[in-house]
């Protein structure tokens, strides 16, 4: 059944909304927005970005994501996965690139759920999601390094991973007392808290916590304001950045792979929702939802956004039930903004990188990581080959590696798994009797049968079979019970061996023909050069036709 794009909030309102459903989304909602106050900050500054843009992405791409969504209780904004790619973009391109290139995500992502490919997007091979992500992780991790203990490093920190982790090295030194020890004790709370009490969050006691320990112990720590300024308390007017050909052609693959990114990351959200509620979730609809957040935050010169794992889950485990909680952590989260952004500004630097460090753990997923270690050689290949291409070279490379690395070993699989058999062979036993002998075929005839799917992967295995024949046959029959599905280069080999077969004078039989398959043979208009009346359901009815004509000839 196709999924329909239709916005999972619709449906809500359809079956009936309740002041008991809204009281729980309420709740929910407010505490996920507390959380992804701090969190939307320091990923913003994470990915090179001034700290109001995480909010504005929080409260636009959050709205939009929960309005239009195919999901009923994501919760949408920026997120880990992206920092690694953003800050990349922002680097060489600066915001404006970012902004294009976040704009024709958008579009693809949009595109992506029109045409249905929804379903598709989450066939992407388990190692190259946890590939990516462990090695977004272990950067996220190291670009905190500095920040958590106050290092005194001259201008940003390198991009790459080894250039950075020396210049941590040559620095740490240069490191600040007081800055580790609000960075460390944030840390303590952080992972300690939630075993007192989840009802409060933790994040929230550590930026409350923090910034009166800096007050009252009079410590000169860096905090948002004191270095990127004070934060807005209003959002800014819609506007529509600058496009150009040429910029759009350049910003391409980051877009393709923002795209991508926002895709995975969100299904795989919508999948662990589904999966914790007994709903389920419009994969399409989704797309189209997060492509539309995409450019919506654009506007307001936001960042990427996509549905957040952690805050979706925390949504449901507060209460969450229906979208109507995502689009009140978006309000809670512009109301806080307007009425406390200046306060938010206090939060000291080390917390916000203590926060980021929790986020890379948890991101990590380095019990799964060890897990496919110990899994077939093909999948440690394509988890190795995305994690390493993740830290030492580039995500936009590693996801396009790793997806065609995982295609090709799964192809080379696959063309293992196919057999071509050739059932007439004196040689071949067949059940531990003589194939030939058991359904007395006469010499002049050959069978073949192809077990497994028959794809470009596998023709080769079949035209080498045929060519074993010592003798051209007076019939030859080929078995395709086994065969569900055929593309191009199957069909070329079969037109190949009609072809054949007419310059042999050979008759070419099919047998045991699937209706999807025979469907195929048709539109390509190979069944018409192989012949209707050379078709059957079933061997035996081929079998005898073939008796007859030997007999005949």
């Amino acid at each position: 059944m196709r999924t329909r794009l239709i916005p999972k909030l619709f449906s809500v309102f359809k079956e009936g909304y309740s002041s008991q459903l809204f009281f729980k989304d309420l709740l929910a909602g407010v505490i996920v927005a507390i959380i992804a106050l701090p969190l939307s900050i320091a990923l913003a500054i994470a990915s090179g970005a001034r700290p109001e843009q995480g909010l504005y992405t929080a409260i636009i791409g959050g709205f939009l994501i929960a309005f239009f969504g195919g999901s009923r209780v994501q919760i949408g904004g920026p997120t880990g996965a992206f920092i690694v790619i953003i800050y990349g973009i922002i680097t060489k391109y600066g915001y404006d690139g970012l902004a294009v290139a976040t704009l024709l995500s958008g579009a693809m992502l949009i595109c992506m759920g029109v045409i249905r490919l929804g379903n598709v997007i989450k066939f992407i091979p388990y190692p190259v999601t946890i590939g990516f992500t462990s090695g977004i992780a272990l950067i996220i991790f190291t670009s905190q390094i500095k920040d958590l203990f106050g290092l005194q490093v001259a201008g940003n920190l390198p991009s790459e991973f080894w250039p950075k982790c020396v210049t941590l090295f040559q620095h740490f030194q240069t490191l600040d007392f007081s800055s580790a020890f609000i960075g460390i004790m944030s840390l303590v709370i952080l992972i300690f808290f939630p075993k007192i009490t989840k009802k409060i969050p933790a994040s929230l006691v550590a930026v409350f916590l923090a910034p009166l320990v800096v007050h009252f112990a009079h410590l000169d720590i860096a905090s948002i304001t004191s270095r990127f300024g004070e934060i807005p308390t209003h959002l800014p007017m819609p506007h529509f950045p600058h496009v150009t050909w040429e910029l759009c052609k350049q910003l391409f693959q980051p877009a393709l792979s923002i795209a991508l990114l926002a895709g995975i990351e969100s299904l795989l959200s919508a999948v662990i929702a589904d999966g914790m509620t007994g709903g389920k979730h419009r994969s399409n609809m989704e797309l189209v939802a997060q492509g539309l957040a995409n450019i919506g935050s654009i506007f307001f010169q936001g960042l990427p956004a996509t549905g957040a794992i952690a805050r979706t889950a925390t949504n449901i485990k507060n209460g969450g039930k229906t979208p109507i909680a995502g689009i009140v952590h978006s309000v809670t989260l512009l109301v806080i903004m307007m009425c406390f952004g200046k306060w938010a500004g206090l939060i000291p630097m080390p917390v916000l990188a203590a926060i980021l460090m929790l986020v890379a753990y948890h991101m990590s997923e380095w019990r799964l990581f060890v897990s496919i270690l110990k899994a077939p050689k093909s999948d440690v290949l394509v988890l190795l080959s995305t994690f390493f291409l993740t830290v030492f070279v580039d995500i936009i490379v590693a996801i396009q590696v790793g997806v065609v690395l995982a295609a090709l070993l799964f192809m080379k699989h696959m063309s293992e798994n196919t057999k071509a058999t050739h059932l007439t062979d004196d040689a071949n036993i067949n059940e531990k009797e003589n194939f030939k002998q058991l359904h007395n075929i006469p010499q002049e005839i050959e069978v073949f049968e192809v077990y497994g799917p028959m794809f470009f992967g596998a023709v080769y295995q079949f035209k080498e079979t045929l060519d074993r024949i010592q003798k051209k046959p007076k019939v030859l029959i080929l078995r395709m019970r086994h065969i569900m599905t055929l593309d191009a280069s199957a069909l070329k080999a079969l037109e190949d061996v009609t072809h054949k077969a007419k310059i042999d004078q050979t008759t070419f039989f099919l047998s045991g023909i699937h209706g999807r398959v025979l469907h195929t043979l048709r539109k390509s208009g190979i069944a018409q050069k192989i012949g209707e009346k050379n078709i059957f359901d079933h061997f035996e009815d081929a079998l005898s036709a073939a008796k007859d004509l030997v007999t005949k000839k």
